[in-house]
């Protein structure tokens, strides 16, 4: 059985309002902490957290990119290989969101930024039921997969990774089938930034503005059935 995520203790940090936000810089905030309470509040403002370096120290900071990658629902590119692809793995939601977590912060990864403190935060965070991962299996091995936060009609990818050809993708088109129900023309999928890969899989940028109007709309509907807590 599903039940909705549990409610975790709010968050004592005030982040900025986004009539103070910076028109001209990604980076919105520094500081505060990753409780579930603070994160869940900062993805419902449209903010993510990633450690930065100023001045030779390293903080934690939340941005809130200029531009938004985001990937509509019925905007995904799935080539006619990646079709094959689909049938070759099996798909599971939330069965190894640690492993999922862990492998997206190999530190072996270029630009790694998912350090433990990241991977506990998420750990508590999925347990509460707003943290999920998709993942792709063969031969009941993991092979890839990714992970992020559900909040309403949000999901705020977090990270993917992949062990076999296609997997990640795989898994991203999975999760894109999990998100179509009936609330799916409101329905969120951020990417945080458009990379150039991401770009060829159907994701496009929106302006701050839009992208914040259109999380106000989405974070008010109920999460998708897929993503909850067994109970």
């Amino acid at each position: 059985m599903r039940i909705v995520p549990i409610a975790p203790a709010p968050t004592p940090w005030a982040f900025p309002p986004h009539s103070t936000w910076d028109p001209d810089d990604d980076l919105v905030a520094l500081g505060a902490d990753l409780e579930p309470g603070t994160l869940v509040t900062a993805y419902a403002l449209g903010l993510f957290p990633m450690p930065v370096t100023l001045d030779t120290e390293e903080q934690l900071g939340w941005f809130s990119p200029i531009e938004r990658g985001v990937l509509p629902l019925d905007g995904l590119r799935v080539s006619r290989s990646l079709r094959r692809s689909v049938r070759d793995f099996e798909i599971r939601v939330d069965s190894a969101f640690d492993e999922v977590v862990a492998a997206c912060g190999d530190p072996g990864r270029p630009d790694g930024w998912i350090t433990p403190a990241f991977r506990r935060a998420y750990g508590r965070l999925h347990r509460l039921g707003w943290a999920h991962s998709v993942e792709t299996w063969r031969d009941g091995r993991l092979v890839g997969g990714l992970y992020g936060v559900s909040v309403g009609g949000l999901f705020a990818g977090e990270s993917m990774f992949h062990h076999e050809r296609d997997a990640s993708k795989v898994a991203l088109v999975a999760l894109v089938d999990l998100l179509q129900d009936q609330h799916a023309d409101r329905r969120l999928l951020d990417v945080q930034w458009q990379t150039p890969h991401l770009a060829s899989l159907g994701v496009v940028r929106l302006p701050r503005a839009e992208y914040l109007e259109a999380l106000r709309r989405s974070v008010e509907l109920p999460p998708p059935a897929a993503f909850g807590v067994d109970g």
